[in-house]
């Protein structure tokens, strides 16, 4: 079998409360790809789903089921059979002195960016023996045209200085947009990046008009956060899923964990910002 790693890529949340142009990842090697999907298929069946898995169905009646579901998931991440990514922005970082051209392609460059580091990918080959890199997109919201240029630009990756020197290949016809509906791992992020999202933006807090009291899906929604969260702190305890991995693990700082590490998330600030404390948490 070739030697290769499948990367399965989403998007939520454009505009927050307090964060934007949510991006999820998860990197599954190909050895390893056959029984992670199994050990899933067999979870959701067991569960009785028989629909989509998605962050926007999560309600009181299945919140016992989402849990067991996310918890054969989570057993998978700390075992480093999966790893996942999350990258975001915080909207207290305004950008200044951007082009028209960034303004008008921001999702798909943001995107570029998330694909070309999130994994440390140029850390990930020690060995350099040749290695290819598939990519799977959930249906990317945008023109045709963008999307095929943004798909010529992922593939253009491979000629780049570190995957070059780590024999990583992305083959053309290995980048497609695919449905969420036909491959569980995009589930997967779908469920973590909703949950993310959600406590970031402090959805968990969001009360119907004229109510005094949360809806019961929003409470679902939280006890779901809460449990995807004490998942993550069983991997870095004291997590704080609203700054970078790296920052409050406790592990050593070196680059090279960004390949390592099962778990991580990146807040995305640009290079050249205001800072506006009125927007901030």
């Amino acid at each position: 079998m070739s030697r290769e790693y499948i990367i399965y890529a989403d998007e939520s949340v454009a505009r927050g409360m307090y964060y934007s142009n949510f991006y999820g990842g998860l990197l599954v090697r190909s050895a390893d790809l056959n029984r992670v999907v199994d050990t899933l298929t067999q979870e959701k069946e067991r569960l009785h789903f028989f629909g989509e898995l998605k962050w926007q169905k999560v309600s009181s009646n299945y919140l016992e089921k989402y849990i067991g579901f996310t918890d054969a998931l989570f057993n998978l991440i700390r075992e480093d059979h999966i790893k996942i990514r999350i990258m975001f922005t915080q909207n207290r970082y305004k950008p200044i002195g951007l082009e028209t051209y960034q303004k008008e392609h921001q999702y798909f460059l943001l995107y570029y960016q998330f694909i070309k580091h999130a994994f440390g990918l140029k850390y990930s080959n020690p060995t350099r023996k040749p290695l290819n890199l598939r990519i799977y997109f959930d249906h990317l919201p945008d023109t045709k045209e963008k999307a095929a240029r943004f798909k010529s630009y992922i593939g253009s990756l491979e000629k780049s200085v570190e995957l070059r020197r780590e024999k990583i290949r992305i083959p053309n016809d290995q980048i497609a947009e695919v449905r969420s509906h036909d491959h569980i791992l995009l589930q997967c992020i779908d469920l973590i990046l909703g949950a993310i999202q959600f406590r970031l933006n402090n959805m968990h807090k969001v009360k119907p008009a004229g109510k005094k009291r949360r809806g019961k899906r929003t409470i679902a929604k939280e006890e779901l956060y809460k449990q995807i969260n004490r998942r993550i702190r069983e991997i870095y305890p004291n997590f704080n899923i609203g700054i970078n991995t790296g920052i409050n693990t406790g592990i050593n700082g070196e680059k090279s964990n960004c390949w390592r590490h099962s778990y991580r998330h990146w807040l995305f600030i640009p290079a050249y910002y205001r800072e506006d404390s009125t927007i901030a948490k």
